[in-house]
C-alpha cells in the first residue's frame, strides 16, 4: 500500500474497531526517503496527515493519554521518526507556524525533519478536518489526495453552516472560536468574513465577528455519517 492507503486504512480500522497494531507497525518502518517520495504535492501531504492525526488521536485517547501531554510528547512513530500531534498539526499541516502565536509566526526551532515533510501552502479549510476530540471539533471523515480539494471544501461548507450563525439586525457574524485561534490561517478578519460571504452568499463587510464557546467536552468517535 502507498502512505495514502496505509492512512486511509489505519482510519477505517480504528472507526470501526478492529486491530489496527500491522497498520500502525507498516506506518512505523516505512522509509523516510520513500514517504518524501509518495508525498510528493500538497494535496497528498494533507491527505496522509489528516487521516494520522485523526487517527492516532483516537488511539492515544483510547490508551488513556490525555492533554496536554496528547498533543507534545513523541507517542507516534512514522517513517522510523518520533512525531507528536502538534509536530503534525502545527509543524507539518500548518507548514511549522509557532502554536500561540494565532498563525502569524513561524517556528523557528522547527526542525530539518518537520520543514522536510511540511506543505508548500497552508490551507486554512484543514482546521475544518482535524479532530481533537473535543464536541466542538468537526466530525471526522476520510481523505484521499485525488479528491482532496472537493472534500475539504465540503467540510468547510458543513462546518460552517452549523457552527457559522449571524444577526442582520445587530449586524453580528458569530464564528467558531477556531477562527480566532488560528486568525492569520484565515487571513484575518476581512479573510472571515470574505469565507462567510462566499458560502452564504450574504456581504457581512460591516458586521462585527463574535467568538462562540468552544466545548472540550470529550466527544471520541465523532465521524462523519456522509462519505465525501
Amino acid at each position: 500500500m502507498t502512505p495514502n492507503q496505509l492512512s486511509e486504512s489505519l482510519l477505517l480500522a480504528v472507526k470501526t474497531q478492529k486491530n489496527s497494531e500491522q497498520l500502525v507497525s507498516q506506518l512505523a518502518g516505512l522509509r523516510l526517503a520513500n514517504l518524501t517520495v509518495d508525498l510528493n504535492s500538497d494535496h497528498r501531504k494533507k491527505a496522509f496527515w489528516i487521516n494520522c492525526y485523526n487517527a492516532f488521536f483516537q488511539l492515544l485517547s483510547a490508551e488513556g493519554k490525555s492533554k496536554p501531554q496528547i498533543y507534545k510528547q513523541r507517542l507516534i512513530t512514522i517513517a522510523q521518526n518520533k512525531f507528536s500531534l502538534d509536530h503534525i498539526e502545527h509543524g507539518i499541516i500548518r507548514r511549522y507556524r509557532f502554536k500561540y502565536s494565532f498563525g502569524f509566526l513561524p517556528n523557528l526551532f522547527a526542525s530539518t525533519l518537520i520543514k522536510k515533510l511540511a506543505v508548500d501552502n497552508i490551507d486554512y479549510r484543514i482546521h475544518f478536518a482535524l479532530n481533537c476530540g473535543a464536541k466542538s471539533c468537526p466530525p471526522i471523515a476520510f481523505y484521499s489526495a485525488d479528491k482532496i480539494e472537493r472534500q475539504l471544501q465540503l467540510a468547510t461548507e458543513a462546518f460552517l453552516e452549523s457552527d457559522s450563525k449571524f444577526d442582520l439586525d445587530k449586524k453580528e457574524l458569530h464564528v467558531s472560536k477556531l477562527f480566532q485561534w488560528y486568525h492569520h490561517d484565515f487571513g484575518g478578519k476581512s479573510g472571515i468574513r470574505k469565507i462567510h460571504t462566499d458560502l452564504f452568499n450574504k456581504d457581512f463587510k460591516d458586521f462585527a465577528i463574535k467568538y462562540n464557546t468552544y466545548s472540550w467536552e470529550l466527544q471520541l468517535e465523532n465521524y462523519s455519517p456522509v462519505d465525501r
